[in-house]
């Protein structure tokens, strides 16, 4: 399944976790802050959790899409660099737990390297 965030929409933190909240359902009781989003994506395929508005199935792979993820960059460095951390973060501890990796990110835009 492939999700795209409104990344265009973040401005700060605050806009980074209501982004979030809205376009994955996350919990009413999500915390925004980052642990309380890696907590609710790590159980993105376990609907019964209602970590998340969206799911997908068991095996399956959410794909959260970050178009002009270029501009995205520039503007909020600091979230951009923490969604990608918090991304791996998420399959890390799935997979020390036995799970299989759950999180992809897609990144869409130019790079110019630096």
């Amino acid at each position: 399944m492939i999700i795209k965030v409104p990344a265009d929409q973040i401005k700060d933190w605050d806009s980074f976790h209501t982004v979030f909240q809205s376009t994955l359902g996350l919990a009413e009781f999500y915390g925004r802050n980052m642990n309380a989003w890696i907590d609710c994506i790590t159980y993105v395929d376990d609907p019964a959790s209602g970590m998340t508005g969206v799911s997908v199935a068991e095996g399956e792979i959410l794909t959260l899409c970050i178009d002009d993820a270029p501009d995205f960059r520039r503007r909020c460095p600091e979230q951009y660099e923490t969604l990608i951390e918090c991304c791996a973060f998420v399959n890390y501890r799935r997979m020390e737990r036995g799970a299989a990796p759950v999180l992809a990110l897609m990144l869409n835009g130019w790079y110019e390297r630096t």
